[in-house]
C-alpha cells in the first residue's frame, strides 16, 4: 500500500450520507459467484447474510448481518469486504454471535485483485470519512460505527458488543470503545497512520477518553500482528502499550507462519505478512494463525458470556 499516490484526489468521492449501492453483491463489477479478474477465484455473493441499510444520525450505510446472540461488528480490511473477511465473519457467527459487517469501502464480496485494491486504497485515503495520515486525528467514520454498535446492542441484547478491526480499520475497534456498549475490542494489524509507524490513529482527546474508559471498566484490548509486518510495526504496538498499559494484550506471530499464497492485492501491494486472521491465515489445525482466530473467538465468548450461557 504505497502512500506515494494517496493524495491523488482524482477519484475521491464523499458518499457518507448515502448507502454504497454500487457495492451490492450481484451488481456491477462486484457480481457474486463469478471468476475474479486474473482468474480462478470467486467473489463471495454474501447470500447467507441479510443486507440492511443502517441510519446513524442521518448517515446511511449497508451492513451485512447474520447469526444470533450478542452482537459483534467485524469491520472490513483494505480493499473491502473480501471473501476472507466474510470467512472470519462466518466463524464469528458460527461461534454464537450476531455478526454485523458494515460496508465502508470497496466492492462488497469482491476477490482482492491488485488493480482494484490500489484504486480503492487511493480513493479511501482522500475520503472525508478517514484519517490515513499522521496528524489527522480520529477518523470521522468511527462515530458512525459507534452508533452501529449502539443499535446492534439494543437489538441483540447481552452485556455488550464486540468489535473486530482489521488493517485500515484495525484501530477503529479501539475507538469504538468510546461507546459504552462496546466491551470486547479486537485490534488486528492496525495500519494507520500510514506515514507514522509509531503513531496511533487517535486524536489527543479521544486517546485520553479511551484510556480512561478502558481503565474505568476494566477492559482488555486484544491485538495481533506479524513480527515482520511493515504496515503494523513493533513501534505501533509499543505506542498502544504506552497508552493502555497492562490493558493492552498485544500478541505477535512469526511472519514465517503467514500464508504464502494470499490474494493478489496482499501479494503484490501489501507485499508483507499482514492479515493474521484473514488473507494470511492458514486454515490448518494447530497453525498459529488459526490459533489466533480461536483466541479471538474465546475472548469474545468470555466477554459476552452471559448472553451465550
Amino acid at each position: 500500500m504505497s502512500t506515494e499516490n494517496a493524495t491523488n484526489t482524482e477519484n475521491a468521492t464523499n458518499t457518507e450520507n448515502t448507502p454504497n449501492t454500487e457495492n451490492t453483491p450481484g451488481t456491477d463489477e462486484g457480481t457474486g459467484g463469478v471468476v475474479a479478474p486474473g482468474g480462478g477465484h470467486l467473489d463471495d455473493p454474501i447470500a447467507d447474510f441479510s443486507r440492511r441499510l443502517v441510519d446513524v444520525d442521518g448517515v446511511v450505510k449497508a451492513v451485512y448481518v447474520a447469526g444470533t446472540g450478542p452482537a459483534v461488528v467485524v469491520m472490513p480490511e483494505m480493499p473491502g469486504i473480501s471473501p476472507d473477511v466474510l470467512r472470519l465473519a462466518r466463524w464469528v457467527r458460527d461461534a454464537g454471535f450476531t455478526v454485523h459487517v458494515p460496508s465502508l469501502f470497496g466492492r462488497d464480496g469482491a476477490y482482492p485483485t491488485a488493480e482494484d485494491g490500489e484504486r480503492v486504497f487511493r480513493r479511501v485515503c482522500v475520503s472525508a470519512e478517514f484519517r490515513a495520515f499522521a496528524g489527522g486525528g480520529t477518523s470521522p467514520v468511527t462515530a458512525w460505527l459507534r452508533g452501529l454498535a449502539r443499535q446492534a446492542h439494543a437489538e441483540c441484547g447481552g452485556p455488550g458488543v464486540g468489535a473486530i478491526g482489521l488493517c485500515f480499520t484495525g484501530n477503529f475497534a479501539l475507538t469504538m470503545a468510546l461507546e459504552p456498549a462496546v466491551i470486547a475490542p479486537v485490534v488486528n494489524h492496525p495500519s494507520l497512520p500510514l506515514d507514522d509507524p509509531a503513531g496511533l490513529e487517535l486524536g489527543d482527546d479521544d486517546a485520553r477518553a479511551v484510556k480512561e474508559r478502558v481503565a474505568r471498566d476494566g477492559l482488555t484490548v486484544l491485538a495481533y500482528r506479524f513480527d515482520n509486518d511493515r504496515w503494523c510495526t513493533g513501534q505501533r504496538f509499543a505506542a498502544y502499550q504506552a497508552l493502555l498499559g497492562d490493558a493492552f494484550d498485544g500478541r505477535v506471530l512469526s511472519g514465517g507462519a503467514a500464508n504464502t499464497d494470499p490474494p493478489p492485492f496482499f501479494r503484490d501491494v501489501v507485499a508483507s505478512p499482514h492479515s493474521v486472521v484473514t488473507a494470511h491465515l492458514v486454515d490448518e489445525d494447530g497453525h498459529p494463525t488459526l490459533q489466533a482466530r480461536d483466541e479471538i473467538l474465546a475472548y469474545l465468548a468470555e466477554r459476552l458470556a452471559s448472553q451465550n450461557a
